[in-house]
Formats: structure tokens, sequence, C-alpha cells
């Protein structure tokens, strides 16, 4: 028997990267999901490939009605909810301050990354609460526990989904109902693809290139996968964290530990990065990354 086994949960970004990672890590240990994404077409092929154990519906955690929606599906689909995994991410606004415009790409960031959690808690509770308790997770990441980790925007963000984490925890606790973030290092996702697949790039191998820029970084000299963070959502998910609540579990490979290590010899990671996908420095990749996608 699975140790998720019974248990009913949601996973937004759910058709590529972390959030796929998830599912079918969920899905193995026993679980039933549904999985929102604006990937539809991704989406619609994963469920394909898994069965009736995963359902999906397009869904743009921006929009309250569409986060309404998982929640009323995985009731109708499957007749409970036991877990709430907020994982849907992109990198959002960045550059430097001077820069910084309040437009719709801003209001986007900040809708999508950290109302859309709220709103998905706000719905998700009271299910949570009829069932007997439950579990909240939230992806956050290193960005929200130090500086120089991501764009400003998007380290305000993660540091606040972290708060709402801890705040959330007290006020639920009693009610059976654990909450708690994961804060990836560096994981090697697609979501990196941005302007090179948009310019005829879609057959780089970007997680390849992600595994090689990330692996010298921290101390597990290796690039995080998605694995990893689905294996940590699962035990977060599991009875076996049934003590574990307001945490903000950094899944980093020694990342925060210490002081950042760049491969010796080399520029630093971000700007590595910058170099594979055709920026000329890290201040540049805002032209080269996704404005939307998923974790």
């Amino acid at each position: 028997m699975g140790r998720l086994e019974g248990k009913v949960a949601i996973i937004t970004g759910a058709a590529s990267g972390i959030g796929e990672a998830t599912v079918r890590k969920f899905i193995d240990e026993g679980a039933r999901v549904v999985g929102g994404d604006l990937q539809e077409a991704k989406g619609q092929a994963l469920a394909e490939a898994l069965g009736p154990a995963f359902h999906f519906l397009p869904c743009d955690v921006a929009r309250e009605d569409e986060v309404k929606a998982l929640i009323d599906a995985a009731l109708s689909t499957f007749g409970r909810l036991d877990c709430l995994f907020n994982n849907a991410g992109f990198g959002g606004v960045s550059g430097e301050i001077e820069t910084l415009t309040f437009d719709e790409r801003y209001r986007r960031t900040v809708d999508a990354m950290l109302t859309g959690p709220l709103m998905g808690i706000r719905h998700a509770t009271p299910h949570l609460k009829a069932g007997g308790g439950g579990t909240i997770l939230t992806t956050a990441s290193v960005a929200g526990l130090k500086g120089g980790y991501g764009p400003h925007v998007y380290s305000a963000i993660k540091a606040g989904v972290i708060g709402m984490t801890r705040s959330l925890a007290r006020e639920l606790g009693p009610a059976a109902i654990r909450v708690n973030a994961i804060c990836p290092g560096g994981i090697a996702t697609p979501i990196f693809a941005g302007r090179l697949a948009q310019e005829g790039g879609g057959n780089v191998d970007h997680a390849g290139i992600m595994r090689a820029v990330l692996a010298g970084n921290q101390p597990i000299r290796r690039a995080g996968e998605g694995s990893d963070i689905a294996n940590a959502a699962a035990f977060l998910a599991s009875d076996e964290a049934s003590f574990i609540t307001g945490q903000a579990l950094a899944v980093d490979g020694g990342l925060t530990a210490c002081a950042p290590l760049p491969p010796e010899g080399q520029e630093g990671g971000m700007d590595l990065l910058a170099k594979a996908f055709g920026a000329d420095s890290a201040a540049d990749l805002d032209s080269v990354l996704p404005e939307r996608g998923q974790a």
C-alpha cells in the first residue's frame, strides 16, 4: 500500500516539470489526482497516459472561477479532497528596481503566484475541514529565504508564500489541516525554454542545459530534479508528516546552507544560465525567459 493510498489531491502546474513529477509520484503512492495547468495539450496527454487516477482541467490560477473548478472537480470526480498543492508558477517580471513598471505583467505575476494560492486555499479549506483535515502545500523558493536567488517581485512573492504558510498553519492546525511550503533550489525543468522554443529552438534539451548549469552551485553536485520536489511533497502530504506544519522546507542540495559555490574557474550560475539561453548576462535574463509557464 502506498503512503497516499485513498487520498485525493489537487495539483496546479500539473502538466510539466515539478507538477508532472508530483502527479506521477502521488499516483504511484496510491492517490487520485486532479491537475490544472495552462498547457492544455500536455495536460490532456498526461491524463491519457495515466488513466482514471488522473483528471485534468485547463486552469489559469489567476482566475478564481477556474481555481474553484479544480476543487469542484475533485469532489465530483473522486468524492473528497485531502491535499491541495499550489505549485503553478513562472519567473514573472524582473530587472532592476528602477525599471519596474506596475503594468499587466506585474499584476499577472502577483495574481498567479500569491493571489492564486490564496484563492485555492480559501475554496479548499471548507472541504478539508468537512473531511476531517488534510494538507495544503505551496511551492515557494529559496528566493523567498535569501536574497539574490530570483527577481525582486518573484522573491517578494515567495517570501509572502512562506509568511502565508506560517499564518495559515496557526489558524488551520486545530482543524487538523497542516500547511507547509516547499522551497526548491536549482531544479532542471522545461520552464526555461523561453524565447529559444518560440524561435525554433523547440528541439533543444533545455532541462539538460539546466542540469549542466546548476550542477556545481551547491554542496550536492548535481542539479535538482522534479522528482526531488515530488518526493518531498509526497512525504508532507502523507500521514508520516502528521506533526509537521508551518514549515518552509528547502529542497536545494544545500544551496541555502552555505555561501554559493560557483563552478571552479567559471562564472556564477546565473551568468552561465544567461549565456546558455542567449542573453549577455544575468541582468538580461528577462528577455529570454518565458513570461508565463508552470513550475
